[in-house]
This record gives structure tokens, C-alpha cells and sequence, in this order.
């Protein structure tokens, strides 16, 4: 596990925390603790939502690499047939990446340099994946969990078949590659409690505040 914070960051009046971890692992309800206790959080799986949503700035460009099929009634981006398509061919996902990822860093950026919480939180999906998120952050805070859990998880919320999880979670980085980029990790597996879960997200959101302050001191 790295200790070392991460080079070169944006954002630098704000201490930032890039939270990641794989599908199902519970990063959003980290992240909503988080934000409970004062922090603010930017989740770029939100910022994606509003960008392929009825009239999304994304989705122009969308439609014009994949076509109109790509394209909901609503105007929405068609996200179960987009799911497909990128997890069967590698080139389509990198052209939706492409599209998605500027667009996504800079709504990122700007709500970062808004941001009034006692420390930033990016949350991150593929954070490990992307190369660039891991030097735009202070710290690194993994959400572990087993892969038999996560489908689990994903299954009884949304419905996906185990081969559709696991095509998602081939797609990521493996569990090993993503523990050895952390510099915090919060266990959240099957055997976790609520409770336990609250107290790890506690224990290092004090620590965390400790270093935003730290950090505003040396200012």
C-alpha cells in the first residue's frame, strides 16, 4: 500500500481524496457518509448521468459516433444497449471514453474549484484505470470488497445477469492492482457491518481532516 501522497494535483487550495473500488464494492455509500460529516463530494458517475441525460452536452457527439440506436425516445443516451456495445468491443468503449472523459474531468474541475467542504472527495470508478485521477489527488482510498459479494450486491440491485457483472468487472483493473495503488483502504465485504463500515469511513475522515487542515496551515 502506497503511504506517499500523489504528485502534481489540481485543485490546489483543496486537500482531495480520489475514493474508487470496484462495481458493488459501496463507494457511494462511503461517499454519502462522507459528505454527511462535512466533506464534499464530486461523483464522476453523476456528472456522467447529467451529460448523456434529455439534452445532455455528451450526447450530440454520441449519437454521432454510434448513431441514432445509441439514442433513448427521451433523447437520453440508451445506457443497456451502450452497456453492451462497449463490453463487447474494446474500440467502441474507448470511442465513448473518449467523448465521456474530457467532458466528465472538466465538470469535475469546475465543481472541485467551488467546492466549500472541509476536504474534496472525487469519487472515481475507474480511477485506477484512467492513469490521469491518481495525480490529480492527494490520497488514494480504496473500497475493497470480494468479487462474490460484489455480484451479489449488483445483482439485487440492478437486475444484471452474473455474466454482464462479470464482463463489468473484467473490464476493471484487478482487486491486487487497485489495493496496491491505495493509500487508504476501507474493507467493505460481505462479512461488514453498517456500523463497521461507518466506523472506517470515521476513522479516516478524522485523519483526513487532520491533513486538510494540516495542509491549510502550511497555505
Amino acid at each position: 500500500m502506497s503511504s506517499t501522497p500523489a504528485t502534481a494535483p489540481f485543485f490546489s487550495s483543496h486537500f482531495k481524496i480520489g475514493l474508487t473500488g470496484g462495481i458493488g464494492s459501496g463507494k457511494s455509500r462511503v461517499a454519502d457518509l462522507l459528505a454527511e460529516w462535512g466533506a464534499s463530494v464530486i461523483d464522476t458517475d453523476h456528472i456522467a448521468h447529467r451529460l448523456t441525460a434529455p439534452g445532455g452536452d455528451a450526447m450530440p457527439a454520441i449519437e454521432q459516433a454510434f448513431g441514432a440506436r445509441a439514442r433513448r425516445a427521451d433523447g437520453a443516451l440508451d445506457r443497456d444497449w451502450m452497456r453492451e456495445q462497449v463490453f463487447a468491443d474494446a474500440q467502441a468503449r474507448a470511442r465513448l471514453e473518449a467523448i465521456l472523459h474530457p467532458l466528465i474531468a472538466r465538470r469535475a474541475e469546475e465543481e472541485g474549484a467551488a467546492a466549500q467542504g472541509c476536504y474534496v472527495v472525487f469519487v472515481v470508478p475507474l480511477l485506477i484505470e484512467s492513469g490521469r485521477w491518481a495525480r490529480r489527488v492527494d490520497r488514494v482510498c480504496v473500497i475493497d470488497c470480494d468479487p462474490d459479494t460484489q455480484i451479489a450486491r449488483v445483482q439485487s440491485r440492478s437486475g444484471l445477469t452474473i455474466s454482464t457483472i462479470q464482463r463489468i468487472m473484467a473490464a476493471q483493473v484487478a482487486r491486487a492492482t487497485r489495493l496496491a495503488a491505495a493509500h487508504d483502504v476501507i474493507l467493505n465485504d460481505g462479512a461488514t457491518s453498517p456500523e463497521q463500515l461507518r466506523a472506517r469511513a470515521k476513522t479516516l475522515h478524522e485523519q483526513w481532516c487532520a491533513l486538510a487542515a494540516s495542509m491549510d496551515r502550511g497555505a
